[in-house]
């Protein structure tokens, strides 16, 4: 019987030291081993846009763990840039990593045609981080873009998109960059209307 207690009593601290190194280990962020990449922009030629920009790169932060957007310190030295236009929102296809010369116009017909330039601009940035659009998705889902009208204002995106733009950005600046392309976006009640 002594000698059962004394295992117990060796066998305790030995347990509660197990017990609570599996407790710190899940307190550690999940993405504390990714290098995270910090990707710079420029949106001095963005005009009235800059309150819509600043709240779209908050909204993105707030989502993602593998990428942060900074403004640049230097506009010359900006990876994309925002510009206000008078034509629909277009983007570079990414994902845009440093070095990258990325360009998201935020086009004044989108606002024109009643669509949220909070959204407009968050939608166009998640083209930058290399997300397509889906149309037909909902509200909830940021690259689902003018497909559920103008009412939707959601200007964040979904848990699914971050985890997407957090694997995009996964294996840091290493990650193989695909060659990128312009996605213009025709923020328009009449191209789905048909009457154009």
């Amino acid at each position: 019987m002594i000698k059962h207690i004394a295992a117990l009593t060796a066998l305790i601290p030995a347990l509660l030291g197990t017990t609570a190194g599996v407790a710190t280990a899940h307190d550690a962020p999940p993405y504390a081993a990714q290098a995270v990449v910090t990707l710079t922009y420029d949106a001095s030629g963005a005009g009235p846009w800059a309150g819509p920009i600043q709240q779209a790169v908050r909204n993105w932060n707030d989502a993602v763990h593998n990428v942060r957007l900074e403004p640049a310190s230097t506009p010359g030295s900006a990876d994309y840039l925002y510009q206000a236009t008078s034509g629909w929102p277009q983007s570079t296809f990414g994902p845009v990593f440093p070095g990258g010369n990325g360009n998201v116009q935020l086009g004044r017909q989108a606002l024109d045609e009643g669509y949220d330039a909070t959204r407009i601009a968050a939608h166009e940035t998640g083209h930058i981080l290399g997300l397509p659009d889906d149309y037909s998705g909902p509200c909830s889902e940021l690259m689902s873009g003018h497909g559920p009208g103008t009412s939707c204002t959601n200007a964040k995106p979904d848990a699914n998109e971050a985890a997407q733009v957090d694997n995009n950005y996964a294996a840091g600046t290493l990650a193989v960059r695909p060659h990128h392309q312009v996605v213009i976006d025709i923020w328009s009640s009449r191209i789905l209307t048909g009457s154009r």
